[in-house]
């Protein structure tokens, strides 16, 4: 204490210390700084006017930090201030029906979120003793999918294909399709065009789906630290929708542009490129994301998270390095042939190709009745068309059955774009397939008769359609009052068809 009154009088006043480095070198998004001796990988740091930074690596003396934003006047000198944590981001209901930048900043021009708190974005996956086995159904709305390649809630399924065979439109369908199951949408475009994030949220909004969707806007016009980060914020708000107890799904589009996103920071911060110009770590860099969906014990919210992550493959070719990497890490995959495609069958999935790992316990009893013998069917019917190329004539009667009934089935998986089909109205569809009405109605006909089908037995039949919708099996006695009420209907349709 000072003898002077008057040095006494001075008020004390809060301190800030903080690291202060300078930077050293800019080399477009990648910024080297030295004097922060105390920073950790995944760290934030600021420059000046409070933009941020990703620490990425080390070297002996320096930093390597990716900048966040575009188009910084970054130079060499100025300033860099360590921030002293890892980077976490608003979360909280207000995300709902917003689309926003990989920082969870809004993209959409409709003003601030209010945020309920902070999450951190690279966090490990939950636990084996967190977790129960993934059992519960999830809805996809693609009848070629909830038939014959069943998904479950808290899965990780791929979508993988050449470009432009459908694998959007397929995770769009299956995001309309939660309208009626509560679940949560998170829609993650990572270096896409402009104008198809914009497609997205159209979409959206005309379906009413915008107020249960997330969109998280990485699209190839935004800054590579935004496009790298986008996923794990996609994550990172799923996981905190997931421990409140919601059931949440992912889309990821695609993966296969945020590896190449990743080999183009990791070849500038010098790393040693392995196979395809990769860098060693991106195995885990997408393992570490994929152990992050899960189906949480009740005890701990009883929430799920599942993933879509789209890969894209270049002529049919699933051996490339990014592919086989992810088809590993997921618990099956959808893959979607070009081939298939270009004859007219949307979406093409490949049934030889996709699987399942979790099979048909995630399916209702009465779907997994009807639909048990439907991928071999369909698979012999197209082994049986490939020999029927070859030779023509001479096919015996039960030959010719099997392409018959197969024609059917082929027209009856063929689905118009986003027009998800709900688990009851592909249950009285495929009643119809496997009591052989189908077999003698032309392509056109089955068209109509999948609008038709469904409407007519709910009002025919309502209390079977509870029913089945409470019980979700088939009993013997609902099967048959359902296949006679449907033939009426396939005979209503032939006769209009005769008509004309």
């Amino acid at each position: 204490m000072s003898n002077n009154p008057q040095l006494n009088a001075v008020p004390s006043t809060d301190i800030d210390i903080r690291e202060v480095g300078r930077i050293q070198s800019v080399r477009e998004f990648l910024v080297t700084a030295v004097g922060l001796p105390s920073c950790f990988n995944g760290q934030i740091v600021e420059f000046k006017e409070g933009h941020l930074g990703l620490v990425m690596g080390f070297k002996e003396e320096e930093i390597q930090v990716l900048v966040m934003d575009l188009n910084l006047n970054l130079r060499i000198g100025d300033e860099v201030f360590n921030r002293g944590r890892s980077l976490e981001l608003p979360v909280g209901e207000a995300f709902l029906g917003r689309a926003v930048n990989s920082l969870c900043e809004p993209a959409d021009g409709l003003g601030p979120i209010e945020a309920q708190g902070v999450y951190p974005v690279f966090t490990d996956a939950p636990g084996v003793m967190e977790r129960i086995p993934v059992d519960a159904t999830f809805e996809t709305g693609t009848l070629a999918i909830d038939a014959v390649i069943p998904i479950a809630k808290g899965q990780r399924q791929l979508l993988i294909g050449d470009r432009m065979t459908g694998k959007t439109t397929v995770a769009m369908d299956a995001v309309l399709s939660q309208k009626q199951n509560n679940v949560i949408s998170i829609y993650c475009s990572i270096g896409k065009p402009y104008a198809s994030f914009m497609k997205i949220g159209d979409l959206l909004n005309e379906r009413g789906m915008i107020q249960s969707t997330v969109i998280i806007n990485a699209t190839s016009s935004t800054s590579v630290a935004q496009q790298y980060l986008a996923p794990y914020t996609a994550c990172m708000l799923g996981e905190y929708f997931m421990r409140k107890g919601r059931d949440v799904f992912v889309v990821f589009d695609d993966l296969t542009k945020h590896a190449w996103i990743y080999r183009q920071i990791s070849l500038l911060l010098e790393r040693a490129p392995g196979r395809e110009a990769y860098p060693g770590d991106i195995f885990y860099l997408h393992s570490q994301l994929m152990e992050r969906a899960a189906y949480l014990k009740p005890e701990i919210g009883g929430g799920s998270m599942t993933f879509f992550p789209i890969v894209e493959t270049l002529q049919g070719d699933l051996t490339g390095y990014i592919p086989t990497n992810i088809i590993s890490m997921t618990d099956g995959q959808l893959y979607f042939n070009s081939a298939l495609y270009y004859k007219g069958i949307k979406p093409p999935i490949d049934f030889g190709l996709s699987v399942s790992r979790i099979g048909n316990k995630a399916q209702w009893p009465a779907m997994r009745e009807l639909c048990k013998n439907l991928r071999l069917d369909y698979l012999q019917y197209q082994e049986l068309l490939e020999m029927t190329r070859l030779r023509a004539s001479g096919l015996s009667e039960q030959a010719q059955k099997r392409l018959i009934r197969g024609e059917a089935m082929t027209q009856l998986l063929v689905q118009d774009k986003n027009r998800p089909m709900p688990i009851l109205e592909q249950i009285v569809i495929l009643c119809a397939l496997n009591a052989g009405m189908l077999d003698n109605l032309y392509a056109k006909e089955i068209k109509e008769f999948k609008k038709e089908a469904f409407p007519y037995i709910q009002k025919d039949l309502p209390e079977v359609i509870a029913g089945i919708s409470q019980s979700r099996s088939l009993s013997a006695e609902n099967r048959k009052k359902i296949e006679t009420a449907l033939s009426k209907c396939a005979r209503q349709i032939m006769m209009r068809s005769k008509k004309k």
